[in-house]
């Protein structure tokens, strides 16, 4: 295999079974000059122990970032993971969320200089979470969508997320509502751009800390592109318990200050002072 070109980032928290399917996907894409780093903010030694039988499996390298558990910082751990990237091109998912075969191909092809990609996601509910297994994963049914529909999901506008290159998928993409954001379960960028803007904000916990990261990339000129019907992954049911209104209204806080004061670059950062 040759050396990689684009690195995957994933962040995870204390759910080894979620990423092991996660990790599964990769196993399977089209495109194989990947590297992975699974950003981990602070999970037990279920999560370790995971990655290193994992690394017998797969075909691609892992690299395992982690940082002791106190509370929900997974800024500080993203930045943590950037710097043990060694490509130019970062593609930035969660480690509840299953790529589709085609998912790091599509963030290639997509990739325009001076631009980041806005992804989206299919969130399954806990059934059909718990019911995916490595056969699915290998043979890609779970992304189809009588499978889906056969198995608890119930039919939406949202299954056309799981269209496959057609002109629909063109159309929606093009025409949606839906504002372009960089949101951290599915999102791409170049590496000298997040480096320009010194990385996530580590002042910020959980609510928007990854799409503040994307308001200055877009002050910086970046331009975000919309893509969230063509670069697919499976997002995996969970509870959300670090989600509270404290955390909220200062991470809001500190996104309106970016968008008012046009902020590029964080002193909070990748870099600090």
């Amino acid at each position: 295999m040759k050396d990689p070109d684009v690195s995957v980032i994933i962040s995870t928290y204390n759910q080894p079974e979620w990423l092991r399917k996660v990790l599964w996907g990769y196993n399977q894409q089209t495109y194989k000059n990947v590297e992975v780093i699974v950003a981990d903010d602070g999970s037990d030694t279920k999560t370790s122990q995971l990655i290193e039988s994992l690394r017998k499996e797969v075909f691609y390298p892992i690299k395992h970032v982690w940082q002791e558990d106190s509370g929900f910082q997974k800024t500080k751990i993203l930045n943590k993971a950037i710097l043990e990237t060694s490509t130019d091109y970062l593609i930035f998912t969660d480690g509840d969320c299953i790529p589709r075969q085609d998912f790091v191909a599509s963030h290639l092809n997509k990739r325009r200089l001076n631009c980041f990609l806005s992804g989206g996601y299919f969130k399954l509910p806990e059934q059909t979470s718990n019911l995916i297994t490595k056969e699915h994963i290998d043979k890609q049914n779970c992304f189809e969508e009588l499978w889906l529909i056969k198995h608890g999901v119930k039919k939406s506008f949202k299954m056309n997320k799981l269209r496959r290159g057609t002109f629909k998928t063109w159309f929606l993409n093009t025409f949606t509502t839906t504002k372009a954001t960089f949101d951290g379960m599915n999102a791409s960028a170049w590496k000298k751009d997040i480096i320009n803007v010194n990385g996530f904000d580590e002042r910020m916990t959980y609510g928007g800390e990854d799409r503040e990261l994307g308001e200055r990339l877009m002050n910086m000129g970046v331009r975000p592109i919309q893509a969230r019907y063509s670069l697919v992954c499976l997002h995996l049911y969970h509870e959300r318990p670090y989600k509270n209104n404290i955390s909220l209204s200062k991470n809001n806080a500190i996104r309106k200050s970016t968008k008012q004061n046009k902020t590029v670059f964080t002193e909070f950062g990748l870099v600090k002072n």
